[in-house]
């Protein structure tokens, strides 16, 4: 999923692009993409968009006359943009390998497509700034939060780190991807509790949080130069410990574990983070049971008899 990096320079790229400019005209072929009914997405065709804000992993755009529409691109959401010109004008919307959604202006087209048969990404329409709240997780900006502000959050409840930093009512525009790479920064279990936090720990997360996004953001705005980002993904070469599951970690050299949980898997490093313990993986230790290995060195002794 797109998370607060990933989302602010979509927002940058688009606001040369479309920013100031009319929608000409709105295509969606998705029947499950466009939530709302009421205002009808062609009533923001002829109107021009005069802001675009983030709402934690959402897009919105502000048009005139109080009218607001909000992207979320959840798991497998990306946007392309075309400028102007004969590959613009064959965009075509609603068939198969086509785009779900198409947005037409005089500097291009911007095309949203969705990889996959889950089809999550939502388009919803309000005709007021009010109502964007019943959109918004509420989470707290952490890029410009104080240590106390973050604090006073995140031992609100006890939950694991993990849970904590990508809950979007507790912290704004975290997931899974940076998570790991934010807790592997701090020096910290992703199952530890917040609660049991040390004040030194809390400040140390609070400053991996800001260090890892900031760095991040600007790894891709680098990377995108002043083109439109087409390689959105969770997956980065450069990260520490995201998607790199038994890959060396690049601080200790440890291989890189991982919890696998639904669709969705932690990965952290347990020389940097748990003491060397080897988290268990909810799926195989319920299997393995007494032979499930606690430490690094078990679990090397038991891959060389394998």
């Amino acid at each position: 999923m797109p998370e607060l990096p990933d989302i602010t320079v979509y927002i940058e790229r688009l606001r040369p692009r479309i920013g100031g400019q009319v929608l000409e005209k709105a295509e969606v072929g998705s029947p499950f993409l466009l939530r709302t009914y009421e205002p009808a997405l062609g009533e923001l065709h002829g109107r021009r968009i005069n802001d675009m804000l983030r709402l934690g992993k959402r897009i919105v755009w502000c048009f005139d006359d109080d009218l607001y529409l909000i992207l979320h691109l959840m798991i497998a959401g990306r946007l392309h943009w075309k400028p102007a010109g004969p590959k613009a004008c064959g965009v075509k919307v609603g068939g198969k390998n086509s785009p779900l959604a198409a947005f037409h202006f005089a500097t291009g087209i911007l095309t949203l497509t969705e990889a996959g048969t889950k089809k999550r990404a939502s388009i919803h329409i309000f005709r007021s700034r009010d109502a964007l709240q019943v959109h918004d997780p509420g989470g707290l900006e952490v890029m410009s939060c104080s240590l106390a502000e973050f604090a006073q959050v995140l031992t609100s409840e006890n939950h694991t780190l993990k849970r904590a930093l990508t809950d979007p009512h507790l912290f704004s525009g975290i997931g899974n991807a940076y998570s790991d790479e934010i807790l592997h920064a701090a020096r910290l279990s992703p199952l530890a509790l917040t609660l049991r936090l040390e004040r030194e720990e809390i400040a140390r997360l609070l400053e991996a949080i800001k260090r890892t996004l900031s760095e991040w953001t600007e790894r891709l705005r680098i990377e995108c130069g002043e083109g439109f980002p087409e390689g959105v993904t969770a997956f980065r070469a450069g990260m520490a410990v995201h998607g790199r599951f038994r890959q060396p970690c690049p601080v200790c050299g440890a291989p890189v574990q991982r919890i696998r949980y639904a669709e969705n898997e932690t990965n952290y490093c347990p020389k940097c983070q748990t003491g060397g313990k080897v988290l268990a993986d909810r799926s195989l230790s319920r299997l393995l049971k007494d032979d499930w290995p606690r430490t690094l060195e078990e679990l090397e002794e038991k891959r060389t008899k394998n």
